[in-house]
């Protein structure tokens, strides 16, 4: 088993450019748990994010590990909760399953936490499903700190609750 600290060293973080695009699409359909409807709005984001940049509310970064030659294994999409003053919500994160359990997830978090502290953002937001397939994304937002801030019933679809947790950043 490799190192943490070693390969942790070894994973980029850098913001998103259009060669990303196709890659992105891949990793959120390699998840499994995502929807048709559910990846074309992924994708709808970083559509715009690539047409305005940060104007369209939403950051991308992605993360590069050298043994795949520049090719992304995860992303993380992000930005300002309008109408809200130092919320932010990470909208999408993903990790293509083939590179999880390096890390990679935890470092997109780190990276995004400090981003929106930098930008003067005090607390961060994610929303997802109750559903079976969603309990290591669940266990991975509790593992790095998360709190369960509320819990909407039936929201999603009946017995699919939508689950929001939340970090102080400040």
């Amino acid at each position: 088993m490799p190192d943490d600290t070693q390969s942790n060293r070894m994973i980029h973080i850098r913001s998103l450019s259009a060669n990303d695009q196709s890659r992105i699409r891949e990793i959120v359909t390699a998840a499994g748990n995502f929807s048709d409807q559910e990846i074309a709005t992924a994708m709808e984001l970083v559509d715009e994010a690539l047409q305005k940049g940060e104007e369209s509310g939403y950051i991308i970064v992605v993360a590069e590990t050298p043994e795949h030659a520049g090719e992304i294994d995860g992303y993380a999409c992000y930005g300002p909760t309008p109408l809200t003053e130092g919320v932010y919500d990470l909208y999408w994160i993903a990790v293509d399953p083939k590179a999880q359990g390096r890390g990679i997830g935890r470092i997109l978090v780190e990276y995004v936490e400090k981003d929106t502290r930098s930008r003067g953002g005090r607390l961060l937001l994610i929303e997802t499903s109750s559903r079976d397939e969603y309990q290591p994304t669940i266990g991975f937002y509790q593992r790095t700190n998360y709190e369960l801030a509320a819990r909407i019933k039936n929201f999603y679809g009946i017995g699919d609750d939508k689950l929001i947790f939340s970090k102080e950043l400040a």
